[in-house]
């Protein structure tokens, strides 16, 4: 089995076990990645402003069909950062997934 086919099967394996699951408008089925929230809490001068930046990770294969300004919906509890985001960039990190920065939609 070539090692890119390997990674491929490794990645499938954490998804199926840790990952989570997207809807993303235009697609009918659901595309499985990581959702993270962390806290950026830049300072304006002394003032922590509280600031996070939503990304949901996908495997490239699976971010093929996805572009900015798509609506995306976290299938996760709210109180664990679901709910209804836009994809405000795609950031492919050279390892074969792309980080899509979101914007909650309010």
């Amino acid at each position: 089995m070539a090692f890119r086919d390997q990674v491929a099967a490794m990645d499938a394996q954490l998804l199926d076990v840790l990952g989570d699951e997207a809807l993303v408008d235009g697609r009918d089925l659901p595309v499985p990645g990581f959702f993270s929230a962390p806290w950026l809490q830049p300072k304006v001068g002394r003032i922590n402003t509280g600031i996070r930046e939503p990304v949901f990770a996908v495997r490239i294969v699976d971010a093929h069909l996805i572009s900015d300004g798509q609506l995306i919906t976290v299938q996760l509890m709210p109180e664990d950062g679901g709910g209804r985001y836009v994809i405000v960039k795609r950031e492919p990190d050279g390892t074969g997934w792309v980080n899509l920065i979101l914007r909650e939609v309010r």
